[in-house]
């Protein structure tokens, strides 16, 4: 049978299954990080700032073309002519142009844009409604009866030169390619006149070109900066959506590996527990000879041997099985008021001959006025045991276990077993807290164990909101410390008064 390779995504967080939604991820944080790094002048900010200048074009179309009506009805009035018109006429036929051109770029995307193109033709019609500006210049009004109309002219331009910098400040050069001409044309016609007024005008004329061209030049870096911002949100934008597909795929695999790991416990429940019994059964049958005696000791002492194996191995499935239902939440608790007192003392005499074959001795140190405890008997059982276990374990013959029990300054109750043993290294206390921790010292002594006790008895404690501490110093011992809390700890009832106090009391 060929070997069949799995096609998902072992080494890697990301599902390879799923190019299209990863594609789009990786493209969209390139395509955003190359535009946060761009500075001026790339193609993807001038396609941008070419969309701004048609925005603000289109937004704005109707005050230039306000202010010529303006100035034609005016002129009319004035007694200008028929000029006048034809002036108006061609300048709002240039801004038309340019207006139906910015509706152009704003529908069109920025990604089909030339750039180069697009603004050479938008410089090229603003340089055309710049030649109306002149031709306005250019107009004489010998018949109408206005004084100052050369100011009148420059004021004018202020006012349009002042809308075209607001306006037309995403696009560089736009203002100078409008009013260039036309202010040049008006210092023509003051020097040419040599009057003092117009020639203020002229200077003011000339002086305001660059201060609007200055004004413009910091609106457009102003818009670079706000694209600078929104290529910086794109790029947060699209880094949290890449983090939102790992984690999602992440949490799936995790799922998968907790529905696995739950199916294997299960099926290693079942099938390892049934042989695991028979084993035990049969092997303790022979080691008891309750069929009849063997010839051969040596099979006695094999078939002890198969049953403590067995034992051991059976221990160690209770263990696994009793830390996973802990860690996925699924260990029911069955709560009920307990004496933590004499479940540690049932505890204690269990243990006592296993302690006394190392010759172990146990001091029990009770404080005996404690009320119940409202928690799971079997749990708290367990966490005793797994302590009094562990310290009979590594405390070596001739050694001595004191365990007490007793009120915690918060006022809840604890278990305290403390023995005089080799002690942990600090720097191993983490190491032996965690799953199939181990440290140095029971590997050496090649001791028997898991590593789960001490997990076991966290997830237990955690269970009933207690703690769990562990004290150690090297060559003087170790002390366990489990606490419950002061609310699992029951107040005593008063109690109920008899018939004889309840006749007298009447």
């Amino acid at each position: 049978m060929p070997l069949q390779r799995s096609n998902t995504a072992d080494k890697f967080i990301v599902d390879r299954r799923k190019r299209h939604r990863n594609s789009d991820v990786a493209r969209a944080v390139r395509k955003t990080r190359d535009r946060l790094s761009q500075q001026a002048g790339n193609p993807d900010f001038d396609r941008e700032l070419l969309k701004l200048h048609a925005r603000a074009m289109t937004s704005g179309a109707v005050v230039i073309p306000l202010l010529v009506l303006a100035i034609a009805a005016a002129g009319r009035l004035a007694g200008i002519g028929n000029e006048i018109g034809l002036w108006a006429l061609f300048t709002l036929t240039c801004y038309t142009t340019v207006v139906f051109m910015a509706r152009r770029i704003e529908r069109t995307e920025a990604s089909e844009l030339n750039s180069l193109q697009t603004r050479r033709e938008l410089l090229v019609g603003h340089f055309l409604c710049g030649l109306g500006w002149a031709w306005f210049v250019w107009l004489g009004c010998g018949a109408c009866e206005v004084d100052q109309f050369q100011v009148l002219k420059a004021v004018v331009l202020l006012f349009a030169m002042a809308g075209t910098a607001l306006m037309a400040s995403s696009l560089s050069g736009a203002l100078l390619a409008t009013f260039a001409v036309p202010v040049a044309l008006y210092a023509y016609a003051a020097a040419k006149s040599w009057m003092p007024v117009e020639a203020i005008m002229a200077g003011l004329l000339v002086l305001s070109l660059p201060f609007f061209t200055y004004i413009a030049s910091h609106l457009n870096r102003f818009s670079l900066l706000l694209l600078s911002f929104r290529s910086e949100k794109d790029a947060l934008i699209a880094e949290v959506e890449t983090a939102k597909s790992m984690s999602d795929e992440a949490r799936r695999r995790a799922e998968d590996a907790n529905l696995a790991k739950s199916r294997f416990l299960a099926s290693m429940s079942h099938e390892l527990r049934t042989p695991l019994n028979a084993i035990l059964g049969f092997s303790e049958v022979m080691a008891n000879e309750v069929l009849g005696p063997m010839s051969n000791p040596t099979y006695r002492d094999y078939a002890h041997d198969v049953h403590d194996s067995g034992q051991h191995l059976l221990d160690l499935i209770n263990e696994i099985l009793d830390l996973s239902r802990i860690e996925a939440g699924r260990y029911q608790l069955n709560e009920e008021p307990v004496m933590l007192l004499n479940i540690v003392e049932d505890c204690c005499h269990m243990m006592e001959l296993k302690a006394r074959n190392k010759d172990i001795r146990v001091v029990q140190d009770f404080e005996q006025t404690l009320p119940r405890l409202f928690a799971d008997e079997r749990a708290v059982r367990q966490i005793a045991l797994n302590l009094l276990s562990n310290a009979i374990k590594f405390t070596a013959t001739g050694g001595e276990i004191r365990v007490r029990v007793g009120w915690t300054a918060g006022g809840g109750q604890y278990i305290s077993i403390k023995d005089n043993g080799p002690g942990i290294p600090e720097d191993e206390i983490p190491v032996v807290l965690s799953a199939f921790g181990q440290g140095s010292i029971a590997i050496k002594s090649a001791e028997q164990g898991t590593g789960l006790g001490l997990p076991i008895v966290q997830g237990l404690l955690a269970m009933h909101g207690g703690e769990f501490e562990l004290h150690s110093k090297l060559r003087e011992g170790t002390e366990a410390i489990a606490i419950f809390p002061l609310s699992r700890v029951m107040e005593e009832l008063p109690a109920l008064p008899t018939a004889a106090v309840a006749a007298r009391r009447r």
